[in-house]
């Protein structure tokens, strides 16, 4: 009996004995597999697409931390202005998207990297779910893009005119505004005249801005020096068509957009393809 049981190949499982369970006589000895299983090694293709995910999973990452560092910059460099400069409050602020898509990439990125390094089927689960629901919302955002075309361009000119109206009110919107402007070489939404319907470039606002345009629209805003000149758009629109025209740009800003996307489309749909094999690859 003694000689018998030397023979038997050792184990440090114990869980059949605390659970009371035993095998039949005579199948430890024939393979003692069956008594305590092993795990099978994962091979050298698994591995390889173990490390390609975190790979993956830490450039998106990377750029998560990156976006949210850009938004967490965003609040504090506002925070840092004067009371009356800080523009919409924090709820409405665009500087908070940044935050909460960093936030939201950073997190469902380290969940993909963890769960391939452990294994983790809960992370990957997580990881998984995320990235379907992030590509069903593309996918529902390109239908929706499709079928109210006309809603959203009737939309993009009803925002663009609360653009001009809210110029002096927001920093974030007059740099939006005038960079549009100055890169379109446009001014206004369908003419320079818009600009009226703004109280503090009305020809009846007390200030010094009546009657004027922002400096974006000038068609030289340096007037042959180094600094640009603020004032430059003064003035315009008590002026003639012909006389502004030689000061500032005269057309609007709809139809430059809408010739520059008609430009942009292979570009954006580009970015849309990558954007979808990005999900892909992570998935």
């Amino acid at each position: 009996q003694v000689s018998r049981l030397a023979e038997l190949p050792y184990s440090s499982c114990s869980d059949d004995d605390a659970d009371g369970v035993s095998l039949p006589g005579g199948a430890a000895e024939q393979d003692p597999g069956l008594w305590c299983p092993v795990p099978p090694k994962p091979g050298a293709f698994s591995r390889c697409v173990r490390y390609l995910a975190v790979l993956w999973n830490l450039l998106f990452l990377l750029l998560g931390l990156l976006l949210l560092a850009v938004g967490v910059w965003g609040l504090l460099a506002k925070a840092a202005l004067p009371g009356g400069e800080r523009g919409a409050p924090l709820g409405s602020d665009p500087m908070l998207l940044f935050v909460l898509g960093g936030l939201g990439a950073s997190a469902v990125s380290l969940a993909g990297c963890l769960g391939a390094l452990r294994a983790s089927p809960c992370l990957l689960r997580f990881f998984l779910g995320a990235l379907l629901a992030f590509a069903g919302l593309e996918v529902l955002g390109g239908l929706l893009v499709l079928l109210a075309r006309r809603r959203l361009r009737d939309g993009l000119r009803d925002l663009l005119l609360l653009c001009l109206l809210r110029y002096q009110e927001d920093p974030d919107l007059q740099f939006l505004v005038d960079e549009v402007q100055r890169s379109l070489q446009c001014c206004g939404l369908g003419s320079y005249r818009d600009w009226e319907s703004n109280p503090y470039f009305n020809c009846s606002a007390p200030g010094v801005q009546a009657c004027g345009v922002p400096a974006s629209c000038c068609q030289d805003p340096l007037e042959s020096g180094s600094v640009p000149n603020a004032q430059c758009g003064f003035g315009v629109l008590a002026l003639g068509p012909a006389a502004a025209g030689a000061v500032v740009h005269v057309g609007g800003c709809e139809a430059a957009l809408g010739v520059w996307l008609r430009g942009q489309a292979g570009a954006i749909a580009t970015g849309a393809a990558a954007l979808v094999l990005g999900d892909a690859g992570g998935l």
